[in-house]
């Protein structure tokens, strides 16, 4: 072969290397960076008095159990907390109650995701257009960080140092996101890109007694990925108490029997049981404040859920 054709057939090569490197996106760029449903906790700020109550009354009413509890700082500046993790076979929870001043943004997180890798999770929140407000930093057992989504939503996102093993759940709650229609398709498109999930459904006419205005209808999208199951309730902000308070939604296999543990262990019922299309709900307020909702699906959206 001539000089001058082997030259220009190394340069065609190296050309054709160069520009499909930075095309190509390796295995560890597709992946997500979540773990599992049953690690996503939902994050729970009590008053130290109410503690020994509030943790009672979720296992009486979720079953489960809870965690030796600490005293410790989970920040990045100083503070002093008890914390208690309490897994039941319906989601899991993260309380905090502060003996200390709570610093500026904690406590305005709604959930914690466990991640596979804390620094490309904040690569891939920041790329699918998450405001990262508290840079990761680290704790006794990892390393965390605190994201923002459009709609003012805000989520933890930790590492372990150590491999955690939690069991399946029996059932995965909803992550309940209350946003409006300017942020809506902005926030769903974004979150779904970020968890690698799937929208299941976008009904634009969903039955608003579900929120507390029966007789109307407003837009309720649901999302599914490996960190759980999300609903996006999307309404005009005219929400009578106590909805859009809750932050979790959890499924539960007989709504009756379980309100009835429930009340025993002073939990208030802040809106009765209401039969929807595919399921009943109520919103429950447990000792301590946090407020949360239960149902069971109809039947017909159980069978289906099982297929």
């Amino acid at each position: 072969m001539p000089r001058t054709s082997l030259a220009t057939t190394i340069l065609s090569f190296l050309v054709f290397v160069i520009s499909t490197a930075g095309a190509r996106t390796t295995p560890a760029q597709q992946a997500g960076v979540a773990v599992g449903p049953q690690y996503g906790t939902t994050h729970v700020y009590i008053a130290p008095a109410d503690f020994d109550a509030f943790v009672a009354s979720v296992e009486a009413t979720l079953g489960g159990q809870a965690s030796k509890r600490v005293t410790t700082n989970v920040l990045p500046v100083p503070s002093s907390e008890e914390f208690q993790y309490v897994s039941t076979p319906v989601g899991a929870l993260s309380i905090f109650a502060f003996e200390t001043p709570i610093p500026f943004p904690f406590g305005t997180e709604r959930t914690g995701y466990l991640v596979t890798d804390l620094d490309a999770a904040v690569k891939q929140a920041r790329a699918a257009g998450a405001e990262v407000i508290v840079e990761p930093f680290k704790d006794a057992i990892g390393r965390d960080a605190v994201i923002q989504w459009p709609g003012g939503i805000r989520m933890q996102l930790y590492w372990h140092s150590a491999p955690t093993t939690n069991p399946p759940l029996e059932t995965i709650p909803d992550n309940r996101v209350y946003v409006s229609r300017d942020v809506a398709d902005d926030y769903v498109a974004r979150f779904v890109r970020f968890a690698h999930g799937k929208v299941v459904a976008d009904d634009a006419n969903a039955d608003a007694g579900e929120i507390g205005r029966p007789g109307e209808t407003y837009r309720r999208i649901r999302i599914t990925s490996l960190f759980g199951n999300m609903q996006v309730l999307v309404t005009d902000g005219h929400l009578p108490y106590p909805f859009g308070h809750e932050m979790t939604g959890y499924e539960i296999a007989d709504l009756a029997a379980t309100l009835t543990k429930a009340k025993a262990a002073g939990v208030r019922v802040l809106s009765p049981p209401y039969a929807a299309n595919d399921r009943t709900t109520s919103i429950v307020q447990f000792p301590g404040g946090y407020i949360a909702e239960l149902h069971t699906l109809s039947a017909t959206e159980h069978d289906t859920k099982k297929q």
